[in-house]
């Protein structure tokens, strides 16, 4: 018995004037969605709580069952894990952007002309570094991410960020958020670390021939996100299930893995600026193989909110419909669970997150069957899942496993 949970990144919206007062995902056509939707069990998922915004980290800590507001410390543990650094329980851990600053301590660029290349090298040159007792790990991510951990005793999560989100002004200062010696131990680390770091980027060869090209230079580190690496359940233990996690983006695999899953590193998921829904997919199908649980992430739903294009994210919406033909009960010959949802809604009109419900279907040989039709924010809220919070979600779908393990489909 299989279990497929695939999350659109902010999949939920609002009616769009121009698709006839739809949501991009009602006015989508989406045959195979709705084919789950008529077999399976519907309703509208909020994903922390009702009328609560939820972050991706938070929510997809709620969707595997986990109470962020038990385990959630901040970002930057998950954006370290993603990337590949091992961090340990305790361990202070900030997101991370190589930027460009001028002369006169004026920030040109927070992301460095989005550099490619090189960055690597970049992190390099803090081997071994260490101040005040406090070992420093840096390690760089996707173009001009990185991540930032803090280890060693009597350190805090209680500080500021030096990241002022705007470009045009000075970085800002680090300051402790309590007063406790951690916190201002931790300050001061992080205060004297951008200093080394910039004299080390500014002096740094790639830096030198980025200027003879006229780039923008990689000559700074903007660190904000802290969060200390919590203890949090381990989801294989948690729900006795084989999982894994099919994402490209850093914080998805971070959380995948901090909480146990093993993470799918193909040469197809990897290589281009979008995603290829096509090759996403066909490593989730292999991957249903060898595991219980696939856990499958697409991020471009979120990416047309964003830039407040409701035709874009309706065309990809359709774009997904396309590859789950692959899970359609005709076609998947072993007994398969499917789940689908969105992490959060982000409508088009706003750009941003919001708290309303998103869509959830949950497929199983055997399920109460309600009298949906379509998968769509409206339609879902007939479906006899009713309301429900993100952090039930894996419980259900573990009933519907035991059930179709024990009787057969």
């Amino acid at each position: 018995m299989k279990l497929l949970f695939v999350v659109m990144d902010g999949l939920g919206d609002r009616p769009i004037k121009e698709l006839d007062n739809k949501t991009p995902l009602e006015y989508a056509n989406t045959p195979n969605m709705d084919k789950f939707a008529s077999l399976g069990m519907n309703g509208l998922l909020h994903v922390i709580a009702p009328g609560v915004t939820p972050g991706s980290d938070t929510a997809h800590l709620a969707l595997f069952g986990v109470d962020p507001y038990e385990y959630y410390t901040g970002r930057g543990p998950f954006e370290a894990a993603g990337i590949g650094l091992e961090v340990k329980q305790g361990d202070i851990a900030f997101r991370t952007n190589f930027a460009t600053i001028n002369t006169e301590d004026i920030i040109t660029d927070r992301r460095a002309g989005r550099i490619s290349e090189g960055t690597k090298e970049l992190a390099e040159l803090f081997k071994n570094m260490e101040i005040d007792g406090v070992e420093i790990l840096l390690v760089a991510g996707t173009e001009h991410r990185a991540a930032l951990v803090l280890r060693g005793d009597g350190l805090s999560d209680r500080v500021s960020e030096n990241d002022p989100h705007v470009e045009g002004q000075k970085p800002l200062e680090f300051k402790p958020l309590e007063d406790t010696p951690e916190a201002q131990k931790t300050a001061r680390v992080l205060t004297t670390f951008v200093m080394k770091a910039k004299t080390l980027l500014s002096n740094a060869e790639l830096n030198k021939n980025r200027e003879s090209q006229g780039l923008p230079l990689a000559n700074y580190l903007l660190i904000r996100g802290a969060g200390k690496v919590p203890q949090v359940p381990n989801f294989e233990e948690e729900y006795c299930l084989e999982s894994a996690c099919v994402a490209g983006g850093g914080l998805y695999k971070g959380v995948g893995r901090m909480l146990g899953m093993h993470i799918i590193e193909d040469s197809r998921l990897t290589g281009g600026t979008t995603t290829n829904l096509t090759a996403k997919f066909d490593v989730a199908l292999e991957a249903l193989q060898t595991y219980d649980f696939v856990f499958t992430h697409v991020k471009g739903t979120d990416n047309f909110s964003h830039d407040g294009n409701p035709v874009g994210k309706m065309k990809f919406i359709e774009k997904v419909d396309k590859e789950l033909y692959r899970f359609l009960p005709e076609n998947f010959k072993n007994d398969l669970v499917v789940m689908i949802t969105g992490d959060h809604s982000s409508p088009c009109s706003f750009k941003d997150h919001s708290a309303d419900p998103v869509p959830v279907v949950i497929y199983s040989p055997d399920c109460r069957v309600d009298k949906v039709e379509k998968f769509g924010e409206s339609y879902a809220a007939e479906g006899n899942l009713g309301h429900l919070l993100g952090k039930h979600l894996m419980g259900i779908a573990l009933n519907e496993l035991r059930l179709v393990h024990k009787f057969g489909a």
